[in-house]
Formats: C-alpha cells, structure tokens, sequence
C-alpha cells in the first residue's frame, strides 16, 4: 500500500501546537552505573553535573571517559547523569564501525544480547562484557502532551523532520510517556547530518490510527 500526504510547513512555527517538537541531537554519551563508576574514578566518587539535559532531572556530567574498540579509541565521551542499574554506552552507528565495536540498534535499556568494550577512567580501565548500543530515534512526550495527542507510552508514531535544507520523515519511532519526560525528538548524530539538523529545526509528529 502507497501511502500520500501532504505536510502544511507553516504549522512547525506555531509552537503552541501539540504536534510541534524541537529536535534533539544525541551525541555519543555513556551512563553508569555505582559500581562502574567507582571501578573507573574511585569509591564513593559522585558525578559533577556540567548542565541539565532537556528531559527533567537529567544532566550531562563533568566527566567523561574513553572508549576503546579493536580498531580506534573514543575520546571524551561524556557521562550522563542521574546513575543507572546497568552501564550503557551510546555510540552513532558510524563511529561505533571505525572504532571497531559491533554497536546493535536497541532502544535504550533494551541491553540484552548487546556486544561491550572497553571504558577508561582516571582510576583505571573496565571491560564491559556488554551495553553497547545505536540508540533507536525516540520521541519523548509529558504525559500531559501526549494525552492531547492521544499518544500512549510505546506507541508508535510517524515524524516528519524539517530543516533549512532539508527534509524528510522517520516511520515507526516509538514514543516514551510519562511524568519525567519532557517532549522533544532524539535522533543521533547520523540522523542528524541526514536531515541537516540546526537549532532552528522542528518535527511534526504525525498520528496514524493504525500504528499502536
């Protein structure tokens, strides 16, 4: 089946509108958890927060650290707060083939079957058997925001991306509802050269009554 839409462009400048979200840009990051942590800067060290994130409660940290593949290193990868249960590093799918690290497409927190690598810190190096992932694009949505949508957490949702210079949609992005969750589009650092994102770049979630 072939479906055909047209997009009216001039509703992304109404930001009063439900359907209009900024577009975040993902950069490589890495969340840890306790135990991590201290293996990599020493016990009882606690996260520095650089700057809030856009999602309440989140914050990107003072730290960083490096990330060791087969082939290359990554350097400066920031840590992301608050501390999770399970470690997880979050890599674009580009990167993640020149340092030679087999990064599988997962939405975050989905960690099974996931290949690992090595992290290193001021107090040393920790192999990580596993948490390696190309973050799945996802849209964020208060609850709030997703009710006047008519959006449930999970459900699934068509995006239409428009930039400067280009643009485009994304199929099937999963929505995350609820209370800590503040809406905004996240799409990685590929996505984002795909479609050109700049800061004045807007989605516009499209609602398909056949997608749950």
């Amino acid at each position: 089946m072939i479906r055909k839409f047209t997009i009216d462009e001039s509703v992304l400048n109404d930001d009063n509108n439900p359907a209009v979200s900024t577009v975040g840009v993902s950069n490589h990051h890495i969340h840890l958890c306790q135990a991590d942590l201290e293996k990599l800067f020493g016990e009882g060290y606690q996260l520095h927060p650089k700057k809030p994130l856009t999602q309440p409660g989140q914050f990107a940290a003072e730290e960083t650290l490096t990330v060791v593949g087969t082939k290359a290193m990554i350097e400066h990868v920031r840590i992301l707060g608050p501390l999770r249960s399970e470690t997880q590093v979050e890599l674009s799918e580009t990167e993640a083939r020149l340092a030679g690290i087999e990064a599988l497409l997962r939405d975050s927190g989905d960690l099974e079957g996931t290949k690992g690598c090595i992290l290193m810190g001021p107090n040393g190096h920790l192999v990580l058997e596993r948490g390696v992932i190309c973050a799945a694009t996802h849209l964020h949505l208060h609850t709030d925001e997703a009710a006047k949508l008519g959006i449930v957490d999970h459900q699934r949702v068509d995006i239409y991306i428009h930039s400067e210079n280009k643009s485009g949609c994304l199929f099937d992005v999963p929505a995350r509802v609820g209370e800590l969750h503040a809406k905004d589009l996240h799409i990685d650092t590929d996505e984002a050269n795909t479609f050109k994102i700049t800061n004045n770049s807007k989605a516009l979630i499209l609602l398909n009554e056949n997608k749950k």
